[in-house]
């Protein structure tokens, strides 16, 4: 398998791994970099913004960026997400579960260190 030349993308994936739940109506998503260097291009370049762009079409209110000391992770807090949350959604991850996999598929600029 052959690395990736500058100019194209690589998963997220590939620079962290993730977990994500709910808090009601709202969904939580921590992002955890392998590396001191992937976390130090989170920082930089996953914001809160990147993140409410990206999950557009769930219809989020307002994202919030946390930045936990000392875990080389990001937390983001994705409000209104959950189409009223586990016991009024109808979709099918009323628990914003999921959430983590499908951000750690965002495409991002490769290589990165």
């Amino acid at each position: 398998m052959t690395s990736p030349a500058a100019g194209q993308t690589q998963p997220l994936s590939n620079l962290a791994h993730g977990r994500s739940g709910d808090k009601g109506n709202h969904a939580n998503i921590a992002v955890i970099a392998y590396q001191p260097s992937g976390y130090d291009w989170l920082k930089q370049h996953l914001t809160a913004d990147v993140v409410r762009d990206y999950f557009a079409a769930l219809g989020p209110s307002r994202v919030v960026r946390y930045e936990p000391a000392n875990l080389r992770a990001l937390n983001f807090v994705l409000y209104d997400v959950l189409n009223g949350g586990a016991s009024r959604s109808l979709r099918s991850d009323t628990q914003g579960k999921t959430l983590a996999l499908a951000l750690l598929q965002m495409a991002i600029p490769c290589p990165i260190p």
